[in-house]
């Protein structure tokens, strides 16, 4: 049997899982600039991130993205997040618990969710702003 061809394989499916998962990624956030409770900037950055691992041109593009590639850049330059984009993530997260609360969530999914938001908006807080 040739292990050299066992590692190429393994490694050309590895290439595919980060390109698909740079895609869905990406896709998440397409949607979240339409919906209001899904967040654009995080989603984008993960694309980012798996598309350096799975597609360089893919990576690129979205590096060289006028819109995109700001964000990407100062993120991976000073861990930076833009101003507005904190400001929204922690309103539409208050919200999104308020959904919750107002649909009569149980008290163990009320506090789970309220957990992960404040810790997520406490990182996302703690970032530099650009």
């Amino acid at each position: 049997m040739n292990i050299s061809g066992g590692v190429a394989m393994r490694e050309c499916s590895g290439k595919t899982g980060f390109r698909i998962l740079s895609y869905i990624a990406l896709g998440l956030g397409a949607i979240g600039v339409v919906l209001p409770l899904l967040p654009t900037t995080p989603f984008v950055l993960l694309a980012a991130f798996f598309a350096s691992k799975g597609s360089p041109a893919f990576a690129r593009w979205l590096e060289e993205h006028p819109r995109f590639g700001r964000v990407i850049a100062d993120w991976r330059r000073n861990r930076a997040v833009p101003a507005k984009a904190k400001g929204l993530a922690c309103v539409m997260m208050a919200l999104s618990w308020g959904v919750l609360f107002a649909l009569g969530t149980s008290m163990i999914i009320l506090a789970l969710a309220a957990g992960a938001m404040v810790c997520s908006a406490c990182y996302l807080l703690t970032r530099p702003s650009f």
